[in-house]
């Protein structure tokens, strides 16, 4: 297959190389050209623009941030969608409200594009592997005919049925508790700082008691590093966690606990943390509590 891949970030660039390796034709667009370097490197092909893209793809994969990337990357003023032919598959792979989705599948659908509302999880490890979890909703006839892009790049499809918004929905609850979990485990560890533990054991300790979490095993190695290099970013639970708030007072529906993990992801990014990898959302304690983090070694 001929499959196009907007945005080379952390998941993209992962889902680009697992498409490489499954041998498909891979184009890839970001704005970095360390990225485009990478995937080029790797055996696919790379270009700035979206509108760049080649013709006559058979997918195309959206990696980036929000809902308004995703619909400019297809209808702003250096988009692709009007180069993309009648028959091509779009798998909306970006984290966005419900509502989002079903208004980017009827836009394409005007063009005689199908969208496949398709949001993914597992992280930089899964993504590189190949073995990611996609939340799928969309028409039957669309899955199998990007069957093998999504063999290549999940280890689980979820089939939610036939309504695009549905995929949407359930990675809003992933996401809801992801945030959660990474903002909870950043506390403890926190707070056993500052009551004197020392971090690694703690974690050692926690990793193996009834306590632990997927999040603190997978984000507080990073802590534990001292290195904030971005696997996912602070601001992108800001954005994560304000889609749930937004779809639950939409519902009458309370939620305290993301209410708080969102405020804890908004003073770590106003305290101009946004750009670091979220598990120093823990920064917000460093500050008030004056707790001291361990550092990244030195070479």
């Amino acid at each position: 297959m001929k499959t196009g891949v907007i945005g080379l970030g952390t998941m993209g660039m992962g889902a680009a190389l697992s498409l490489v390796k499954a041998g498909q034709q891979v184009h890839g667009c970001d704005l970095r050209a360390v990225a485009r370097d990478e995937l080029i490197a790797a055996g696919g092909l790379a270009v700035g623009r979206p509108g760049d893209l080649a013709d006559g793809l058979d997918a195309l994969i959206l990696f980036v941030v929000n809902a308004a990337q995703a619909e400019d990357a297809l209808f702003g003023p250096d988009g692709c969608a009007g180069r993309l032919a009648p028959g091509t598959v779009v798998l909306c792979c970006v984290t966005v409200a419900p509502e989002a989705a079903r208004k980017l599948a009827a836009r394409l659908a005007e063009i005689g594009i199908v969208m496949l509302d398709t949001p993914v999880s597992g992280g930089q490890v899964a993504a590189r592997g190949g073995s990611m979890t996609v939340m799928a909703s969309g028409s039957a006839a669309a899955f199998d005919r990007v069957a093998p892009v999504l063999d290549a790049i999940a280890g689980k499809v979820w089939r939610l049925g036939d309504e695009v918004g549905v995929g949407s929905t359930v990675k809003m609850v992933n996401q809801l508790l992801a945030g959660v979990h990474i903002a909870v485990a950043a506390e403890a560890m926190a707070l056993g700082i500052r009551a004197g533990a020392d971090p690694q054991t703690l974690f050692d300790v926690i990793s193996s008691s009834a306590g632990s979490s997927w999040m603190w095993q997978n984000r507080m190695p990073h802590v534990l590093a001292g290195d904030d290099t971005p696997l996912s970013a602070v601001n992108i639970f800001v954005k994560d966690l304000g889609i749930v708030l937004d779809q639950a007072r939409g519902l009458t529906f309370p939620l305290p606990m993301a209410s708080a993990a969102h405020q804890l992801f908004l003073a770590a990014a106003a305290s101009g943390h946004g750009g670091r990898d979220d598990s120093f959302v823990i920064r917000v304690w460093e500050s008030l509590a004056g707790i001291k983090l361990p550092e990244k070694a030195q070479p």
